[in-house]
């Protein structure tokens, strides 16, 4: 699996607390070997998300992502579950 990231996602990732950051580098590598990897949780989105898919990061936090063609996507959003549902 390929990814990019969306500039939005780029600039919420580099405000997060180191510890997240570790856990969304682990979670990606994973992703990228796996992106259906039950740990992950990965799944549609419906309402304001539809047509993205979401994964778990931590308890807590999510990153959203878009199927682009074949094996690409785009992560476009990451943070907590509040921060982007609520």
């Amino acid at each position: 699996m390929k990814y990019q990231f969306h500039d939005n996602f780029k600039k919420a990732y580099f405000k997060l607390p180191k510890k997240i950051k570790k856990s969304v580098d682990s979670r990606f590598m994973l992703f990228a070997k796996s992106p259906f990897e039950i740990s992950l949780n990965n799944h549609p989105l419906l309402g304001e998300y539809k047509g993205y898919r979401s994964i778990n990061i931590t308890g807590n936090y999510r990153a959203i992502y878009k199927e682009l063609r074949g094996d690409e996507v785009i992560f476009v959003k990451i943070g907590t579950h509040s921060e982007l549902y609520g």
